[in-house]
């Protein structure tokens, strides 16, 4: 006797979502569907093809991407903080203990927070020079080498904006000494710092409106940076110089490789293994909380946020118009401007533009390690600008002079470069860059980890317990 057809079971929801999972499970127009969702996804942010050199990992390291990957940690652990928080003292500092003791997993929620913040600093900070160094700021490149200043520039305001919230000690008194920065400007300085702080002093109101900008104005507007910065690269076909070595000439037959798999999967395995490194560290190092903030008591040093301890230590050996104002905006504008007067397009997708390029940065790299620590220790302990010329005004004894010494010191490095070395203006310029970037890493060292109380200089031994 045969035994009846059972009747095909519907598939329950488990099921359905299974098979989400696994298009080989679903029907052909299904699975068609949902490829070209994925596809249309995919091809709004890259071309169909791009060239094939573009996918060597050393030639652009995945920063770009590794900086969306944070910026998406940041928008999603910002809104789940967002819910436990009162930007109002002294509750604000509540809900932040609060979180690390009775949230389920507030604390890694504001551990990767707190570090994925800190990280995209440093993860922008190398993907901009990573693109100085290949030379892929040079036009047609040259507005998005605009808007990825544009966004470092955001970062940091993002970033700065939220060390305030804890509102402990640590988070007080460092925006304090950041925001004390804006009142050396000329004429408008006080009125922007009272602008800024919302008063004479960090109060609640400045509080309410690093809150306010730390969750609006800033990731609006890096939203919107980095929408216009996705869309350039994909109209510039890929926006990435094609990779070259050193001895190779101008490449005309590109061979080009498919988006779908070629990129996407290295740009999956990159994602997987920054989140891990990003999980990882969040669950072994917390973010710094210390006591409630008490604007009577001055901890001893009062230091900034360490992605501005270069500028406060500029600020021990030049006037504070020379080193809070006029240092950071020539090099600031210099980094703006950097595509309109570099512009050589031979050595484009070349790391270092050349044999004597790679020389003349480890030479720079050398000449700033060797440099810029003698100058800070001859400032520290031997130069004293103002003792030897008390007659003269501050601006000129110890601004304008240390400055001009400064700048015949790299107008004689860049002579040397020309004449001895027969470096080209390329070469020139990526040598002058090279020192002065490490000069600031150096400034940012000697900041953190050798000033004591006082700001005074002490070797990491004899330093004393901070009071």
């Amino acid at each position: 006797m045969k035994r009846p057809k059972s009747s095909p079971q519907k598939p329950t929801f488990i099921g359905r979502l299974q098979d989400g999972f696994r298009p080989e499970k679903l029907p052909a127009d299904n699975r068609g569907r949902i490829r070209m969702v994925l596809n249309n996804l995919i091809f709004h942010i890259h071309p169909p093809k791009i060239p094939e050199r573009t996918l060597k990992w050393t030639y652009t390291w995945g920063l770009g991407g590794m900086s969306a990957i944070l910026f998406l940690v940041l928008g999603i652990t910002g809104l789940l903080l967002e819910m436990n928080y009162t930007p109002r003292p002294p509750q604000a500092y509540l809900d932040v203990i609060n979180l690390r003791t009775n949230v389920w997993f507030g604390n890694l929620l504001r551990n990767l927070h707190h570090w994925s913040g800190n990280f995209m600093v440093v993860v922008v900070v190398l993907h901009l020079l990573r693109v100085f160094f290949t030379g892929s700021h040079r036009p047609p490149r040259q507005y998005n080498w605009l808007i990825g200043i544009a966004m470092l520039l955001l970062v940091l305001a993002a970033n700065f904006t939220g060390y305030l919230l804890p509102w402990d000690q640590l988070a007080f008194w460092a925006i304090t000494v950041g925001t004390s920065l804006t009142s050396y400007l000329p004429i408008v300085g006080p009125f922007v710092s009272h602008m800024l702080l919302g008063g004479p002093e960090v109060s609640s109101q400045t509080l309410l409106y690093f809150y306010s900008m730390h969750i609006s104005f800033i990731p609006i507007a890096l939203v919107i940076l980095m929408s216009f910065h996705s869309w350039k690269i994909r109209k510039d076909g890929g926006g990435l110089s094609i990779p070259k070595g050193l001895d190779e000439g101008e490449i005309t037959d590109v061979k080009k490789v498919t988006t779908v798999p070629h990129l996407v999967r290295r740009e999956l395995l990159c994602t997987v293994a920054v989140l891990a490194i990003l999980l990882g560290w969040s669950a072994l190092v917390s973010a710094p909380l210390e006591g409630i903030a008490n604007p009577a008591v001055s901890p001893n040093p009062a230091k900034a946020p360490w992605y501005f301890m270069g500028l406060q230590e500029l600020l021990l050996h030049f006037h504070p118009l020379i080193g809070a104002i006029i240092i950071p905006g020539i090099a600031l504008l210099a980094l703006f401007l950097l595509p309109f007067y570099d512009f050589e397009n031979e050595s484009t997708g070349i790391y270092f533009r050349s044999r004597r390029g790679r020389y003349m940065l480890v030479l720079a790299v050398v000449w700033a390690l060797i440099g810029v620590p003698v100058w800070i220790i001859l400032d520290e302990f031997v130069l004293f600008w103002t003792e030897w010329l008390p007659t003269w005004s501050p601006l000129i004894s110890n601004g304008v002079i240390p400055l001009v010494i400064v700048l015949l010191a790299l107008f004689a490095m860049d002579r040397v470069s020309k004449q001895w070395l027969k470096c080209n203006f390329e070469e020139r310029i990526l040598a002058l860059f090279s020192f002065l970037f490490t000069a600031l890493i150096i400034l940012t060292v000697i900041g953190i980890f050798f000033r004591g109380p006082g700001m005074n200089f002490y070797w990491p031994w004899d330093m004393p317990p901070p009071h």
